[in-house]
């Protein structure tokens, strides 16, 4: 079987970048950028940003999801995006997000991922 659903990235990042730790508005901002230049399809959001800092993100796309949680007291935020090669595909277009969400925290990643669905 030589088809594949497509390519998921989960991983855990180390950052110092309090600023983008704290409010989901620049990680909105690169994700709605990346969608929009990757020609996917969003069908749905949700973002909170807690008090005392730290935020929570979830984009539903016709190919899938892409999630993203932020704790800045320990520099931490959890990423994982999946998007699915039904009708193209798009392993370049995920690591593609991923690294640019790895650029905007400036971090490295502690625990990565890799499922070839």
């Amino acid at each position: 079987m030589s088809y594949h659903p497509g390519l998921h990235l989960i991983a855990d990042f180390q950052s110092q970048e309090l600023p983008t730790l704290r409010t989901y508005q620049s990680a909105k901002q690169l994700f709605d950028q990346q969608i929009a230049e990757c020609e996917l399809v969003k069908v749905g959001e949700v973002y909170h940003n807690f008090p005392g800092g730290g935020f929570t993100g979830v984009v539903c796309l016709a190919e899938s999801h892409l999630s993203i949680h932020t704790w800045p007291e320990h520099g931490r935020v959890t990423f994982d995006v999946f998007l699915s090669n039904y009708l193209r595909v798009n392993d370049h277009t995920t690591r593609r997000i991923y690294e640019a969400t790895l650029a905007l925290f400036r971090a490295y990643d502690v625990r990565f991922t890799q499922l070839t669905r």
